[in-house]
């Protein structure tokens, strides 16, 4: 019989976060519906555990719409107070705030490059960084390419997007591969 594939251990036993980090995290995303998904979630879990984001997803996918930035674009003043109001996302006024004006930022993006995905990517020339860590602890929680996305992205008028929250899209997204080459996942995204 053969071993069972071993995990990043961060996920520890929670089956939402193991089912994350099985299916998701550090797989190629070239879709920008899922860009902005994330860049919302990365922005809400500031301060928060990526746990609790995970455990309100669905709530995030009804109130912002299945995650369409035109639509979150357009999101007025009521609609804030709805959100606000909402227990199934957080409720932080500046966060909500943010996402709206990270939609019309992205969408001011994807009409300059033709899409997100191509203006992410493009910082990496398309082809993901792969890190070769064997320990949690040797992960950064930011590094220079992080530091320019990041920039960039506020020279754009994103909020929320600092470089800590950026190099975890980055990661989320497959940008960067920092699965542990212990772990099953890290060959499959090289």
């Amino acid at each position: 019989m053969s071993p069972q594939p071993k995990p990043c251990p961060w996920p520890g036993t929670d089956p939402l976060m193991l089912r994350y980090h099985d299916e998701e995290w550090g797989v190629p995303v070239h879709d920008d519906r899922k860009h902005f998904e994330f860049l919302v979630l990365e922005g809400a879990q500031a301060g928060l555990s990526w746990t609790t984001i995970l455990r309100k997803r669905e709530g995030y996918r009804a109130a912002y719409r299945g995650f369409d930035p035109a639509v979150v674009a357009r999101f007025t003043e009521k609609r804030v107070a709805k959100l606000l109001a909402d227990s199934a996302i957080v409720r932080n006024r500046l966060k909500i705030e943010s996402s709206i004006r990270n939609a019309r930022a992205f969408l001011a993006v994807q009409k300059e490059i033709g899409s997100f995905d191509r203006y992410l990517w493009g910082f990496v020339d398309g082809r993901p960084v792969v890190n070769r860590w064997t320990a949690l602890a040797q992960i950064p929680a930011s590094t220079p390419l992080s530091d320019r996305v990041s920039r960039d992205l506020k020279a754009r008028g994103f909020s929320f997007v600092g470089t800590t929250i950026i190099y975890a899209h980055l990661q989320a997204v497959g940008v960067v591969n920092d699965h542990l080459l212990s772990c099953f996942r890290h060959p499959q995204y090289r």
